[in-house]
């Protein structure tokens, strides 16, 4: 007997609008884990602790989503995602009234890792997206979503930074949060699919598969290390800009930080082209250029002390060069293991977690140790690394071709 699952119309589910609302649910998820970054120096002030140690609660929701992300998002692979979908955002919604809730920092950071593991979701999301998605058309898709998803990245520090300036505090960023998931929970269930579950789950065979993959994928490996560095060095710059802009010359406050999200915004516009390109078949090419405007951008970055413009081009590009990389990526690696896109996802998206992890970490770091140049230095080392590997395997792809 067919599965639901197997009856499902893609055309149906992956229409025009509804993918702008998947995308739209990955900014929103996304989004929980980046409220924080403008309101450290508030969030400081409130539980009583240095700007640098409230700077560790973007690490605590980068490691609970790394935790979702190896733990329940495999899940997706048999189980109905619906009903996983429902459960997850239900959780969403309580971290989020927990963080909101908050008298101390320890209870925040609690509620830090919860907002992480259940913000997940989204992974779910984007493997049910490209698990429906035809071949010739996967990278435009996913591409649309992973636009979301950036731009939730980005925009979160805009809204969170208005919002906490408008209403006097940041309590207010948590409770609409969890009031706007609530309202993408009752859309979400009113279009996904009722999907019957696609094997039985046995989750120990089930986590011990993902070594099997890892295994079996070069090109995932390869990807995943990528990933790691790309939002590693985003998450470097963009824990470390409210360091900078936070104090001298500077000075700004909350509501002027989160207005810089909106020039990263701008290179999420790269995430859609890159899909493109890379049905096209030109994601070879696409590595080197956007690795290469991620090295430039940490160039301008370094000079942001000093010059508000030569900052807003780095911002440009850093984040021009790291979207597009991440949908470069994620259009290789779905074309991989196609029984098991949950788990190349979890792979995948975890691995560039733990370099955003270990990114905000080495932000504050560097930053207490040696100021903006020594976080610029450690931020532009990644790309670097990046372009140092991919070089060695291109070099290597050209002598097998010749021998």
């Amino acid at each position: 007997m067919k599965s639901a699952s197997s009856k499902i119309d893609a055309s149906t589910l992956l229409t025009s609008t509804r993918i702008l609302l998947f995308a739209l649910s990955a900014g929103v998820l996304v989004a929980s884990l980046y409220y924080v970054q403008p309101l450290t120096s508030m969030l400081a002030a409130s539980f009583g602790v240095s700007v640098t140690h409230a700077g560790y609660l973007v690490t605590a929701t980068q490691i609970g989503y790394v935790l979702g992300i190896v733990f329940l998002v495999p899940l997706s692979d048999v189980l109905n995602r619906r009903k996983l979908l429902t459960w997850m955002l239900l959780a969403k919604i309580a971290a989020l009234l927990l963080a909101a809730a908050s008298q101390n920092i320890y209870i925040f950071a609690i509620a830090s890792v919860l907002m992480g593991i259940t913000a997940s979701a989204l992974m779910v999301v984007t493997a049910m997206v490209a698990s429906y998605a035809p071949d010739h058309s996967r990278g435009r898709m996913v591409g649309t979503v992973m636009t979301g998803l950036l731009l939730g990245i980005l925009l979160a520090r805009t809204v969170s930074g208005i919002v906490a300036h408008i209403s006097g505090g940041w309590r207010t960023v948590y409770v609409l949060a969890a009031v706007v998931v609530l309202a993408l929970l009752l859309m979400l269930r009113h279009i996904l699919p009722d999907e019957a579950p696609r094997g039985k789950l046995q989750y120990g065979k089930l986590m011990a598969s993902l070594g099997d993959i890892i295994r079996q994928e070069p090109l995932l490996r390869q990807r995943a290390l990528f990933a790691g560095l790309g939002l590693g060095t985003f998450s470097v710059f963009w824990t470390g800009l409210t360091f900078l802009l936070s104090g001298a010359p500077y000075h700004y406050s909350e509501l002027q930080i989160g207005m810089f999200g909106l020039a990263g915004a701008t290179g999420a516009l790269a995430a859609n082209t890159a899909g493109r390109m890379a049905d096209r078949g030109h994601a070879r090419q696409a590595t080197w250029l956007l690795a290469i405007a991620s090295l430039a951008g940490w160039a301008f970055i370094g000079l942001g002390a000093q010059s508000l413009t030569l900052l807003l081009i780095g911002i440009v590009l850093l984040d021009v060069g790291v979207m597009g990389l991440q949908v470069t990526h994620q259009s290789i690696i779905y074309k991989l293991a196609p029984h098991a896109r949950a788990r190349v996802t979890t792979v995948f998206i975890a691995s560039g977690f733990i370099g955003a992890s270990a990114g905000s970490a080495l932000a504050s770091a560097s930053f207490a140790a040696g100021g903006w140049l020594a976080l610029c230095a450690v931020g532009g080392a990644m790309p670097l690394l990046m372009l140092l590997v991919w070089g060695k395997y291109s070099y290597d792809q050209r002598r097998l071709a010749q021998a």
